[in-house]
């Protein structure tokens, strides 16, 4: 079912992998069902209970800013919306091995920019809450003999979020991939039993669990930059 697409430039052929097609038919998707969530939000009457999707949409945001303010404190309630469109896009993203398409991070050239992303985030409110001084200062404690192991530790970060991820979707990927080979030398007829289990665990279990523990790391870091704050 996975789509690359092949194109001609300059005389030479590119090909777009079928990760990257897959994450913009998530990112396309995610947007229409925003859109339509929004437009029934403001056609909503407030003395009714929601129901339908927009109920769903409320739960889901209530859910979100509890997690955000018990992992990063009431006054970071504004990372919410990003918080909450890494948390959808990426659980939808690594489920989509459920419906017989590549997980898109198990790409890691996907997977690395999710993590630019965070990490930029991280370095661009630190600058913004605590000013450039204390920006540089921080690379200097708690002793300034540390410059270079500060500066290695903040490069490594957004390499080690996204190998965590990339790899246990890619390895999650290709054990499904060989149970079912394995499987189907044995029985045709045992796969179809077998099946939702390995599905069960290495799409639902395991991607959920990666995706939880990538928005983990990108709050955690995220409140270690800024530190504390009150207001």
């Amino acid at each position: 079912m996975d789509i690359s697409i092949d194109f001609m430039l300059n005389g030479n052929t590119y090909t777009i992998q079928p990760e990257i097609v897959n994450v913009t038919i998530v990112c396309i998707v995610l947007s229409i069902l925003g859109i339509i969530i929004g437009y029934k939000a403001k056609k909503a009457d407030f003395r009714e209970n929601p129901k339908g999707l927009l109920l769903l949409g409320e739960m889901f945001v209530e859910t979100i800013e509890n997690l955000v303010e018990a992992t990063m404190g009431k006054a970071n309630l504004g990372f919410v919306p990003y918080i909450g469109s890494l948390v959808i896009f990426l659980a939808v993203s690594n489920l989509l091995g459920l419906v017989g398409l590549k997980p898109p991070l198990s790409n890691y050239n996907v997977a690395l920019a999710m993590a630019l992303v965070s990490v930029t985030l991280m370095h661009v409110n630190n600058i913004r809450f605590n000013g450039i001084g204390g920006y540089i200062k921080g690379y200097f404690e708690p002793l300034g003999f540390l410059f270079p192991i500060n500066v290695l530790g903040e490069l490594s970060t957004p390499i080690s979020m996204s190998f965590r991820i990339f790899g246990n979707i890619l390895s999650g990927m290709i054990v499904t991939t060989l149970a079912y080979s394995a499987l189907n030398s044995l029985s045709v007829f045992v796969t179809p039993f077998l099946a939702p289990a390995l599905h069960a665990y290495f799409d639902v279990f395991s991607g959920l669990i990666q995706m939880f523990v990538f928005v983990m790391l990108t709050m955690i870091n995220i409140n270690g930059a800024i530190g504390e704050r009150t207001n």
